[in-house]
């Protein structure tokens, strides 16, 4: 598990392809690898990876084909920089929200515009996740935890406010408008709309076909 606060940025230094397989090198900032081993989980823009070998302040990670037809980490070159946490510690404190580390889907930025000391980022949404999406709830964006300020149900985007210390610890400065991100939804709101729109279909099934003609009759008028 994670808390969408992000510890730090990583560099891309090496990548090797192979049939279904991408392996990353990360070169991490001072102090991040402190006791990090094989076979603990890292954060890498979002997304939960694996450490499979160790170098001085720096790890590899193997990236099966699934999790590159998801994310982002399959447009990623080298000297690429990337958010990075390490796996929540037993009573750690939850500075952001939950965060399983498995990528929902990717969206697009939209739009960039900057006020003095903020940053406003709006973001397309494919339209089957943007009922998930809620002013004021929470989203992870590239594994960081932020507070969504605005969201358009019909257009299919939100929007999110960065603090300059948000800028400073995150690679979001670096995007631009037309890059993607990777999101991943918090896990509470999914299971309340889904169970909601659940319920709302097994009490209004059997009232459909007549709802359906009461429409059919109204757009005749």
């Amino acid at each position: 598990m994670f808390t969408g606060i992000v510890q730090g940025i990583a560099t891309v230094q090496q990548i090797e392809d192979k049939p279904g397989l991408r392996t990353l090198r990360l070169g991490f900032p001072k102090g991040f690898d402190h006791e990090l081993s094989i076979g603990a989980s890292v954060a890498t823009d979002g997304v939960c990876l694996t450490v499979t070998k160790l170098f001085e302040q720096s790890a590899e990670f193997d990236i099966m084909q699934q999790t590159l037809s998801i994310t982002t980490l399959g447009s990623y070159s080298v000297n690429s920089v990337v958010n990075v946490e390490r796996a929540a510690r037993d009573g750690a404190e939850i500075g952001g929200h939950p965060l399983s580390g498995h990528v929902d889907f990717v969206a697009e930025i939209a739009e960039i515009r900057q006020f003095e000391n903020n940053y406003v980022m709006r973001f397309a949404v494919p339209t089957l996740w943007i009922r998930y999406l809620f002013a004021k709830g929470y989203v992870a964006i590239n594994g960081a935890s932020l507070t969504i300020a605005e969201v358009n149900q019909t257009d299919a985007w939100f929007e999110v406010w960065l603090i300059p210390e948000t800028l400073r610890m995150t690679v979001f400065s670096t995007k631009q408008v037309g890059d993607s991100v990777n999101i991943e939804i918090e896990r509470q709101t999914q299971v309340i709309v889904d169970s909601v729109r659940s319920m709302m279909s097994e009490m209004l099934g059997p009232l459909m076909p007549a709802i359906q003609r009461l429409i059919d009759e109204a757009k005749k008028e």
